[in-house]
């Protein structure tokens, strides 16, 4: 099978003959059909960054796909199923593995493989995709699950101020879902306007240039600072913007990832008495909410595919997106 493998910083991911993998205990092989680029694919494979995947890692955590084959004491499941699934695993008996709760498990272990014809998930964390939604659906559900995690841990309900910085893929699906919790006083931040038709259509009533007087100007539009900050943009310094910009005893909630070192201004955070929050990935609840989103007719977030590529084409899409800001979510297909 052909598989993205990442070698070396300063290298281009290479696409390699690999023989396919064998689902072991617990385990389904699942076929992909469509894996989504994230911002993170492009982080930690920039020779630039602090952080890396591990050399000869095989990357891609956004799939879809069918159930190829199933491994040892694996019920409930059959080939031809279709299903999206979480990119990791985790020991299976911890209380964090118990609640389906793998990124809580101090074994969790990035399983990945979603830049490939076939990978390998654990069973307890696949999920069905249902018959009336495609595979690229299937393949949004991990970043939406994100952004459903970031606007459960605010808080946000029909009352908050909302402020997303950020229109990649990660602050669109905040939006959503910020949207989806009946929020109405939502702006999107953004240093550019190339993604304003999006995250209007995925439920933001403003859109603002960040600039030097964004706080006035989300004031303005919200009827008040935002007492709900959500920090999607991933540099340094973004989270010290939130803290200026967010009311009294606000909420900022990080889920940009920055791996850069960074400061705050914690005499302003304490003086407002400012909770900042740091959101990592999402629970199984999460991830069935946004299945079931999709499945009732919420199809919004379809509107952040931009493009699909052939699994071929990945490496030298790579290098353009680190400059290239037009598009939005790129999928792959392996097939």
């Amino acid at each position: 099978m052909k598989r993205a493998i990442f070698n070396r910083p300063g290298e281009r991911l290479a696409i390699e003959d690999r023989p396919v993998p064998d689902p072991g205990p617990g385990e389904v092989l699942i076929k992909v059909e469509r894996c989504g680029i994230c911002g993170s694919d492009l982080k930690m494979t920039d020779p630039a960054g602090p952080v890396h995947f591990a050399e000869g890692s095989a990357p891609g955590h956004e799939y879809a796909g069918t159930i190829a084959a199933i491994g040892k004491g694996v019920e409930g499941w059959k080939t031809g199923d279709r299903v999206t699934a979480f990119p990791v695993g985790g020991c299976g008996h911890c209380a964090a593995c118990d609640a389906l709760d793998p990124y809580g498990c101090n074994t969790c272990t990035y399983l990945m493989g979603g830049f490939s014809e076939y990978t390998v998930a654990q069973a307890a964390l696949v999920n069905r995709l249902p018959a009336n939604l495609t595979f690229e659906d299937g393949a949004l559900v991990e970043p939406l699950a994100c952004g459903a995690q970031s606007i459960r841990l605010a808080g946000v309900g029909p009352q908050s101020r909302v402020l997303v910085l950020g229109a990649g893929a990660t602050g669109l699906a905040a939006t959503f879902w910020a949207a989806r919790n009946g929020c109405t006083s939502l702006a999107v931040a953004a240093t550019s306007d190339r993604r304003k038709a999006i995250a209007e259509t995925m439920g933001a009533r403003h859109f603002l240039h960040a600039g030097s007087d964004l706080s006035d100007h989300a004031a303005e539009v919200l009827g008040g600072a935002p007492d709900v900050v959500i920090e999607c943009v991933g540099s340094a310094g973004i989270i010290g913007t939130g803290v200026e910009i967010v009311a009294p005893r606000g909420t900022i909630v990080s889920s940009g990832m920055c791996f850069d070192p960074d400061t705050l201004p914690t005499g302003l955070a304490t003086m407002k008495q400012v909770r900042i929050q740091f959101s990592m990935a999402y629970l199984m609840e999460d991830f069935r909410r946004a299945i079931a989103a999709l499945d009732a007719g919420h199809l919004e977030p379809r509107a952040m595919v931009t493009e699909t590529i052939a699994l071929s084409a990945l490496p030298n899409m790579l290098e353009t997106l680190r400059s290239d800001k037009s598009r939005c979510r790129v999928m792959v297909s392996p097939v």
